[in-house]
């Protein structure tokens, strides 16, 4: 039986990196390039691999592995460094046999950062509106997602997906941890609430039915059809002031109930977001990507 895999992905690169920007807190030793790259670039462009490789290198390679093609980066009105990276035109770009675009998000008059994660994914399905009659994949440019990830979502048959992280398989201290939100899921494996800093005592409450707690690290598979009136008509969060995309999908999971697949996995997602996760994922990446070779 032929799999009709998800081949789009969108990467959510234009955010603020406003955590990223402040003093670290635990004294941890940064050179001073580091410490000006984290400053200025954006997260996923701070030199964290061999040969000063960002991040992002990293994140397109197991986005390559699992077999997208068409890649669109959401950067913001200033990212013209992606474009030193990756390639100088706006669309179709080749990077490594992958066709890379560039969607810009621009910031709203009278703000002065950008306006959410929603409003970045609606931004670039108006800028490519192929994406609104397919199936694409939305991550993070500041996780890195494995390729298993990656592929489940690619091969998911349901119309829209995500990966329900184990929280125990997460190499995070516990404060940060506890700090996740929390997914539940129906017996049939189905998404049915996001819990935002459940209180401890609320915590068991949300196990699933093999005893796991399960997170989201921000990575989903949408139908492009069904998602874009409710990327396009997404609430302002009434505390943040963003459109969020936790906010749209809810939204559409009330008028479309037992769509989107939780996909359970266990493992750790590197995360690049603060200074004091740099010397972190340098380390990771040293282990398990002593090297990239991009022939497969």
């Amino acid at each position: 039986m032929k799999i009709n895999r998800t081949t789009s992905l969108v990467v959510l690169a234009g955010g603020a990196s406003s955590r990223m920007k402040k003093p670290p807190q635990d004294g941890k030793e940064l050179s001073e390039q580091e410490i000006q790259e984290a400053n200025q670039r954006s997260k996923s462009l701070i030199s964290v691999g061999n040969d000063g490789r960002p991040m992002m290198d990293y994140v397109l390679y197991n986005i390559k592995k699992a077999g997208y093609t068409n890649i669109y980066i959401v950067i913001g009105p200033k990212g013209d460094l992606f474009k030193e990276f990756y390639g100088d035109q706006d669309k179709g770009n080749d990077f490594h046999g992958m066709k890379l675009s560039f969607a810009v998000q621009h910031i709203p008059e009278g703000r002065e950062k950008p306006f959410g994660t929603a409003d970045a994914l609606y931004q670039a399905v108006e800028q490519f509106p192929e994406l609104n009659e397919t199936s694409y994949v939305v991550c993070n440019s500041d996780n890195l997602y494995s390729v298993e990830a990656l592929r489940l979502l690619s091969e998911s048959t349901s119309p829209h997906a995500f990966i329900a992280y184990d929280r125990d398989a997460l190499s995070f201290p516990s404060e940060r941890i506890s700090r996740f939100a929390l997914v539940e899921l129906d017996s049939a494996g189905a998404l049915t609430n996001i819990v935002e800093k459940p209180s401890e005592n609320e915590v068991e409450n949300y196990r699933d039915a093999s005893g796991k707690l399960r997170v989201s690290m921000n990575i989903f598979k949408f139908d492009g059809v069904m998602t874009y009136p409710y990327l396009k008509n997404c609430p302002v969060h009434p505390v943040r002031n963003e459109k969020e995309l936790p906010s749209a999908l809810m939204n559409m999971l009330l008028d479309n109930p037992g769509t989107m697949a939780g996909l359970p996995l266990s493992e750790h997602v590197p995360d690049l977001t603060s200074k004091e996760d740099i010397q972190e994922v340098k380390k990771y990446l040293e282990q398990h990507y002593p090297k990239l070779d991009w022939n497969f």
